[in-house]
C-alpha cells in the first residue's frame, strides 16, 4: 500500500485561561470553540478518500482527531512521533521573545537557539516527523490524516522545502486546525527530502478571529 496524500492538521483551540506553555502537561483539553474548529476541518475534507486516521498521544490532539473519526468512520492510531517537543518553558505563562532577556532565570536555557537549548533539538523533531509520515505512507491506501502540533508541523514544512530549521516561533505559518497536505516525491540523493508540500488551508479561518493561540513553544 501507498498513500495519496498526507494532511497535517493541528488541534484546536486549548482551554487555557491561565495562558499557561502547556508543553506536554496532561490535562489541557480543547475549548467549546477548539471543538468547533476541529469539527469544522474535518468536515472540510468531506469526499476525500481519507482512509487512516494518526494523532499525537496528547489530550488536545486525540479530542481534535475525534471529529476526523466520526466523519470518516476511521479508528484513531495513535502515534507518539507527532507528540509536541519537551521543552523547560513548560508550566509558565512567558511570553516566548525578546521579553525573556527580562528573566534571568531563563537565560541558561536560551543560550543557543538554532539547536534550541530549551527543548528537544529541532532536527530530531524533524526526523520523527518524517519518520512517522513514511510510516503513515506505506500504511496507508488513501489519504491519511496526522493531527499534531505546531512545532512538529512547522519542521516537517521546513525540512520538507530544503530551509533551515531554526526559526522565529513567533512567524509560524500553522494557525489552529490548519491542514498541511504533503505529496510524496522521489529523493533526487540521499538523504534528500522525501515530500513535497503541495497545500496549505486553515478551515475554520472564520473561528480564528475568536481563538486564542497560546502554550506552543
Amino acid at each position: 500500500m501507498a498513500a495519496s496524500l498526507i494532511h497535517l492538521v493541528r488541534h484546536g483551540e486549548v482551554h487555557n485561561p491561565e495562558g499557561v506553555l502547556y508543553g506536554r502537561i496532561p490535562g489541557f483539553h480543547l475549548s467549546e470553540l477548539g471543538v468547533a474548529m476541529a469539527t469544522s476541518t474535518a468536515e472540510h475534507l468531506v469526499g476525500r478518500p481519507v482512509t487512516a486516521l494518526f494523532s499525537s498521544p496528547l489530550q488536545r490532539a486525540q479530542e481534535s482527531a475525534a471529529p476526523w473519526a466520526d466523519t470518516f468512520g476511521l479508528d484513531i492510531t495513535t502515534e507518539d512521533r507527532l507528540i509536541e517537543p519537551h521543552n523547560k518553558f513548560e508550566g509558565g505563562a512567558l511570553e516566548f521573545g525578546p521579553s525573556l532577556l527580562l528573566h534571568p532565570r531563563t537565560w541558561p536555557w536560551i543560550y543557543n537557539p538554532y539547536r534550541p537549548s530549551w527543548g528537544e533539538p529541532f532536527v530530531e523533531v524533524a526526523a520523527r516527523m518524517i519518520a512517522a509520515m513514511d510510516a503513515a505512507w506505506n500504511a496507508t491506501d488513501g489519504e491519511a490524516v496526522m493531527v499534531s502540533h505546531q512545532m512538529p508541523i512547522v519542521m516537517a514544512q521546513r525540512a520538507v522545502a530544503g530551509k533551515r530549521l531554526w526559526h522565529d516561533p513567533r512567524k509560524r505559518r500553522c494557525s489552529l486546525s490548519s491542514v498541511t497536505t504533503f505529496a510524496r516525491i522521489e529523493a533526487a540523493v540521499p538523504g534528500a527530502p522525501r515530500y513535497r508540500e503541495v497545500d496549505y488551508q486553515e478551515p475554520a479561518a472564520a473561528l480564528l478571529l475568536r481563538a486564542v493561540d497560546t502554550g506552543a513553544v
